[in-house]
Formats: structure tokens, C-alpha cells, sequence
């Protein structure tokens, strides 16, 4: 196997992650088998107990991980199937470690950093190499800024590994800032040449520097950084920031080569130039649609772009499978609280609730999920979208007054969402939600199951608690909410819809994780679809002069 490491330099947020995934598409376009993980210096065994101001959101792998966003790039962009090995931390680390001297494994040593720990953040490279012997490239990028205190370790156990699995198996890659000096109108390589600095002191030569500039990098920059970092000049690459999408990077880096510079580096220079034609046409439907509609995301993170990353990217690959630009109207759920907030969704052709935990805005997502209904707009629940569309059906059309989910009132007279029994007693937050994939079976004759193209099972992934209260099934059926999907082992309810309407699905669990660019998930396909019609159909009724 072959190892590409790719550090970052200078400031945090430079797009690592996106650099990373980028390398990994051209690979696969050359027909080279690439698995990607990512390391993360924090103590957080994983994110799952993170807010979202602090890490985004947390992506779910088959398995149950609950992983860092970027785990969420690397699936979307390349085919490898990411499990809980593909992401590791120090808090995972150093649990080992204690563990491990606790059972007494290490006969008696004193249990050091170097070469305990360092051995230990190895052993995860090994353990992935020894479980994946068809893959070509194994891709880790390195979470932190170098320099930072925390990312040493890793740093360390990356020099140790390339001199273990022979230098010319192994790719450095260093992803570093070009800040431009407006005041001076000049492009300044310092940070970089001082970033490569400290991760040479480390023991670490980069082989390739990716350079995140808003302009072309110039000749004169390019030679100055190689000079300075000593690497040749045509393995400084430019990493210009893109006008419209991410799905634009593998070709910018493509400009400059970088997958040619790689496998040149790593020995497989012999594999054919990338096939992207299939890549260059969906980037293609969603620089230039040939529709547009209008999506309301209704959150309680809206003003943080990371907190609903997948749901961002999936609608944008069902929008690019209908030729269709989705335009995403931010809506804060408190804000739908106020009087006169409703107006806010004045406009809009569909209303998605995406996932979320505790009560702040709930009354807000409830109005939507109710706006949506009444006003016959397209409506896409997602996990707690899911429940709210339970709870405001409950209220409003089964005449439950008061209904509500125990999560956000323990005394409501309704309870149509409660908490799973195998959720009782569990006191620890991390990593005791159902998680991961599941299998449901979906019922024939309904929406869910023609968007799914007919099969009886589907997989899906979950992350919640608290689901549909069994009790009240019959009750909210009766009044016209079907469901049309179940767990396969439990029962629980996973999809509900109303069929006398143009698309009002609600789903438990989190079809987003399972999105790609060229495969949309079927949910939300339907549900642009939907959207996309009640666009054209405003729009006709305008020039008519109808209205609606």
C-alpha cells in the first residue's frame, strides 16, 4: 500500500479536508483503489458530544462512528467505505494506552509518549493496511495546524511510519496559506516558508506544498517557495478558492497536476490520466442549471454552514440530477416563533427541517411542518423533522391538544414521540444513541417506496434517541398520515407521509449521509423534484396572473 499524509500550515479552515478528498477523486479517476481517514489531535473519544458551534456537524458512518464533517467529503467524494477505523483521536489514543497499561500489557515499562503513544497512533495505520488489502493509496489527513502542541504525536508517528514503509511509499503533502496584502497588492510567501520550517524541525520534508491563494499563483512565488521550503518548483501547487462550488477543487489541483506529482512520487506513475468527463458534467449542471427553485432549511445552527453540511451537499446533487440551481433560504426556527414570522417562508417552493437536539426553536419547526401543510409546499422532515411533523399533525389534524415529544415536555398529555425503550437508564452521553445503519422495510403503494424504486429493504443511517410512539399509531393514521417504512428487527416507525399532498415525507433517519454528486439519495430528489414543480407552477401562474 501506498501513504499520502496531508498536514496543514499557517491558519486552521484552509480546506484540508476538501484537498484531501480532491487527491482521492483524481486517484479513482486514474482507476487506483483510495480509502481515506482523517486524525484528529482533540481529546473527544469523537464528536458525537460536541456542539455544533465547536465541530460542525457530526457525520455517521454504517458502523455507528460518529465522525468529523470531513469524513463526510471523503465519502462524497470517492468510493471508499469509511468505517470507525478511518477516523481516530487522541482521546481514542490515550484510552488505549491506559487501557493497555491497566491490563498490564506492558510488562512492567514505564508507558512513555515516544514510543507508547506514537506506537499506538501507528498501530491504526497498520490495522487499516492489514483489513484493506485491495486498496492502492491510503489518504489520513492530519487534523490542527502545525505547530500546535496537540498534533506533535501524530507528527511524530507520521515520520516514524515513512521510514518503517520506505520513503517511496509515502507522500507528504502540506497544505499552507498565501495571504495577499491588499494595502501592498502582494502576495506574501512568509507564512508558508515559516509553516514548512516548523514542520521540518519536526523531522517532516513535505513533498508536494498545496498553496490556498485567491489568485494564480505567479512564477516568481513558486520559485521563491521552493527555494525556501526545498521542493521542487513543480510540486507547489495552487489551491485557488473556486467561484461556485467545492465540486469545482479536484479540477483546480488537476491544473497544476497534483495527481501526475503523487503517483510519480509514490511509484505508480504507470496508471492512465484521470477519466473526469463524468465529473466535469455534473459540475457543469451545477455552475450553469438550466431551473432554479427555492428551499428553506429551518434549524436552530442555521447561521453556521458547517452544522447541516451534508444536508447542503445533498440537496445540491438532487438539484444537479434535476438540472436544477437549489437555492437555500436560511431560516432560523425561533424566529418562525415571533407574530408575523411566517412571512419568512413566503416564497419558498419546499420547507426541510433538518435533525437537531433539545427544545430551543421547536414551536418554530412545528409552525413550518404546519405552514407546509396547510399551504401544500413540499415538506422534508429529517430525524427530529421527522417528529416534528408527527407532533404537529398530532395537534392539528388528530385534535391531540398539547402533543408533544418527551424530550422537550416530560408531562405532556400526548406523548406521540417518547423515548426508545433501550434508552431507558442510559446515563452516558457519547456514543449510546442508535446509531449507524439499519434496515427498514418499506411498505408497497406508498411515496417512499416508488422514490426508492420499488425494493422491499432499504439501509439507512441513524442518530436519535427518541422515536415514533407506537400507542398513537392507529390515531394519526386514521386522520391521514401514513407510514410507510419500519425497522426491520424493532418495528419503530422510520417514514411517515400524508399522500394528498405534493411531497410531505418525514424520516427518522439521516438519508444525507448517503448523498453523492453523480448518485443523489432518492429523498431528496423526490422531494426537488416536488419543489421544482411548485416553482414552475408559480411561475406560470405569475405570467397568467393567477398567483398562489
Amino acid at each position: 500500500m501506498k501513504y499520502i499524509f496531508v498536514t496543514g500550515g499557517v491558519v486552521s479552515s484552509l480546506g484540508k479536508g476538501l484537498a484531501a478528498a480532491s487527491i482521492g477523486t483524481l486517484l479513482e479517476a486514474r482507476g487506483l483503489k483510495v480509502l481515506m481517514q482523517k486524525f484528529d489531535p482533540y481529546l473527544n473519544v469523537d464528536p458525537g458530544t460536541m456542539s455544533p458551534y465547536q465541530h460542525g456537524e457530526v457525520y455517521v458512518l454504517d458502523d455507528g462512528a460518529e465522525t468529523d464533517l470531513d469524513l463526510g467529503h471523503y465519502e462524497r467524494f470517492t468510493s471508499g467505505v469509511l468505517s470507525h477505523m478511518n477516523n481516530l483521536t487522541s482521546g481514542q489514543v490515550f484510552d488505549s494506552v491506559i487501557k493497555k497499561e491497566r491490563r498490564g500489557d506492558y510488562l512492567g515499562k514505564t508507558v512513555q509518549f515516544i514510543p507508547h503513544v506514537t506506537d499506538e497512533i501507528q498501530e491504526r495505520i497498520r490495522t487499516v493496511t492489514e483489513r484493506n488489502p485491495d486498496v492502492d493509496v491510503l489518504i489520513t489527513e492530519i487534523g490542527g495546524t502545525v505547530g500546535d502542541m496537540e498534533g506533535l504525536l501524530f507528527l511524530e508517528a507520521l515520520r516514524q511510519w515513512a521510514l518503517e514503509a520506505g520513503k517511496e511509499n509515502v507522500c507528504f503533502i502540506h497544505v499552507t496559506l498565501l495571504p495577499l496584502i491588499r494595502a501592498a497588492g502582494e502576495i506574501k510567501t512568509k507564512p508558508t516558508q515559516q509553516s514548512v520550517a516548523k514542520l521540518r524541525e519536526i523531522g517532516i520534508q513535505p513533498d508536494i506544498i498545496i498553496c490556498r491563494t485567491e489568485h494564480d499563483l505567479d512564477e516568481d512565488n513558486r520559485r521563491k517557495i521552493a527555494m525556501f521550503c526545498n521542493v521542487e518548483k513543480k510540486n507547489v501547487v495552487a489551491f485557488r478558492d473556486v467561484d461556485h462550488s467545492i465540486y469545482e477543487c479536484p479540477l483546480d489541483l488537476r491544473r497544476d497536476k497534483i495527481d501526475r506529482l503523487v503517483v510519480d512520487k509514490i511509484g505508480l506513475g504507470h496508471t492512465p490520466s484521470p477519466a473526469l468527463e463524468e465529473w466535469e458534467k455534473y459540475c457543469e449542471r451545477v455552475i450553469h442549471p438550466t431551473h432554479s427553485t427555492t428551499i428553506a432549511v429551518v434549524g436552530k445552527y442555521i447561521e453556521l454552514q458547517d452544522a447541516y453540511k451534508s444536508i447542503y451537499e445533498s440537496l445540491i446533487h438532487a438539484g444537479a440530477h434535476h438540472d436544477t440551481g437549489v437555492k437555500i433560504a436560511r431560516i432560523d426556527a425561533e424566529d418562525l416563533e415571533d407574530e408575523g414570522g411566517m412571512k419568512l417562508l413566503d416564497g419558498v417552493d419546499g420547507v426541510l427541517v433538518p435533525g437537531g437536539f433539545g427544545d430551543r426553536g421547536t414551536e418554530g419547526k412545528i409552525n413550518a411542518a404546519k405552514y407546509a401543510r396547510e399551504k401544500q409546499i413540499p415538506y422534508f422532515g429529517i430525524c427530529l423533522g421527522m417528529q416534528i411533523a408527527t407532533i404537529e399533525f398530532a395537534r392539528n389534524a388528530c385534535g391531540l391538544e398539547g402533543a408533544n415529544s418527551t424530550e422537550f415536555d416530560k408531562a405532556t398529555p400526548h406523548p406521540v414521540i417518547c423515548l426508545q425503550e433501550e434508552q431507558k437508564g442510559v446515563e452516558d452521553m457519547g456514543a449510546t444513541m442508535r446509531l449507524g445503519a439499519n434496515e427498514s422495510i418499506l411498505l408497497a403503494g406508498t411515496r417512499a417506496s416508488d422514490l426508492y424504486g420499488g425494493v422491499e429493504k432499504i439501509s439507512e443511517r441513524h442518530r436519535h434517541r427518541y422515536e415514533f410512539n407506537s400507542d398513537y399509531q392507529d390515531r394519526i393514521q386514521d386522520a391521514g398520515m401514513v407510514i410507510s417504512s419500519v425497522s426491520a428487527k424493532e418495528g419503530l416507525v422510520e417514514i411517515v407521509e400524508i399522500p394528498d399532498h405534493p411531497f410531505y415525507i418525514g424520516a427518522q433517519f439521516h438519508p444525507e449521509f448517503q448523498s453523492k454528486p453523480n448518485h443523489p439519495h432518492p429523498l431528496f430528489a423526490g422531494f426537488v423534484d416536488a419543489a421544482l414543480k411548485r416553482a414552475q407552477s408559480r411561475s406560470e401562474n405569475a405570467e397568467s396572473g393567477m398567483g398562489i
